[in-house]
């Protein structure tokens, strides 16, 4: 899919915008100062497929543990800061590899400039963002509530104090809790902005919501090849947020390496306990960084039609059902051996069978 050219930025080794892929992020639910908890979190996220993960610092003590969290983990880290400048001289120094910053909210011009000169020396980008709850009063009052318009004329104020500094290494977010407000105001941004723009619906919600929400808003922009990195922001932990990016990304086929889980929603024709299966199933293949399609299917109607299809499916039949590789049937087998089965099959499973 051809994505909308933009800027190129790198974070750390990490190329984001241009013709690249669209780069996976999450941010850690603990604070930073707490370095062994946020290192297993991030060490985690990683296992699933984080690309790129945030922090926040509200502190010093938060600034100076970034230092040892950066020397203990393998993706890049966006430290999120807001107002003080002097967290982020302090994060820069320590090793991040992004801030999150907006550069008006800093206070005075010197305050800016000090900033921008130590993410020069330091190679480090600044992501400004931009949400639709949060917008200066007097735009706010211009347009009566949160608009796109509106979010785009805060950007350009952040993005100016930048560029008159001559910097230029900066990506942009237009995050609303309104999946169709982030579809407005992203698709503005990209016609507005030469710069990488990292999606978000904010304030999400759980888990099914920010599904929903995130399907509705991230999905649409994704196709119209808008979006460099992604974040699906959702209340609670966040490999969750890992697991339904990647879902996402798969399902516009902006990435191959994810399994594909095809289930049926069973029906009265169903003869076997299929939902302990599947959810075993649904978790093993988080980890899985494949290109295989598994079907599990309840009954003969539809079940032999999709595993013909998937390269490993079972098509169940009364409490035991048929093994069935690249539509071929293997064996026959009972229900207790299926999740132990489709295991083995998959990690035997070379993607170029």
């Amino acid at each position: 899919m051809k994505r909308t050219k933009t800027f190129q930025v790198h974070v750390k080794d990490l190329a984001i915008g241009g013709n690249n892929h669209v780069v996976i992020q999450s941010m850690c639910n603990i604070k930073t100062e707490k370095t062994d908890d946020v290192i297993t979190q991030i060490r985690q996220l990683e296992s699933l497929g984080c690309e790129l993960i945030r922090v926040s610092c509200m502190d010093m003590n938060d600034a100076q543990a970034i230092q040892t969290i950066v020397q203990n983990i393998h993706i890049p880290l966006v430290a999120d800061i807001h107002f003080d400048y002097k967290l982020a001289l302090a994060c820069i120094e320590a090793g991040a590899n992004k801030i999150r910053l907006n550069p008006g909210n800093i206070g005075k011009k010197e305050n800016v400039e000090k900033v921008v000169e130590a993410c020069k020396q330091y190679h480090v980008p600044i992501r400004i963002g931009i949400n639709g709850g949060s917008l200066e009063r007097d735009i706010h009052e211009k347009y009566g509530k949160p608009t796109a318009q509106g979010m785009i004329e805060s950007a350009m104020r952040h993005v100016k104090i930048l560029e008159e500094h001559d910097f230029y290494n900066t990506v942009l977010s237009f995050k609303s809790s309104d999946p169709l407000l982030c579809i407005e105001a992203y698709r503005l941004a990209s016609e507005t902005f030469p710069y990488p723009l990292h999606l978000g619906v904010t304030e999400a919600g759980t888990a099914l919501t920010s599904a929903i929400k995130s399907s509705l808003a991230l999905g649409n922009l994704l196709l119209d090849g808008i979006g460099n990195t992604i974040r699906i922001s959702v209340n609670g932990d966040p490999s969750q947020e890992i697991i339904m990016a990647k879902e996402l990304l798969k399902d516009c086929h902006l990435i191959n390496h994810v399994p594909n889980l095809i289930a049926c929603p069973t029906c009265g024709r169903t003869q076997w306990d299929m939902e302990p299966v599947v959810n075993e199933m649904e978790d093993y293949l988080k980890t899985v960084h494949k290109n295989i399609t598994v079907a599990i299917m309840g009954c003969a109607v539809n079940g032999p039609g999709e595993a013909k299809h998937a390269d490993i499916a079972i098509a169940g039949g009364k409490n035991e059902g048929l093994l069935i590789k690249k539509g071929q049937i293997i064996e026959k087998i009972p229900q207790d051996q299926m999740v132990l089965r489709l295991k083995q099959e998959i990690d035997a499973y070379k993607e170029e069978d």
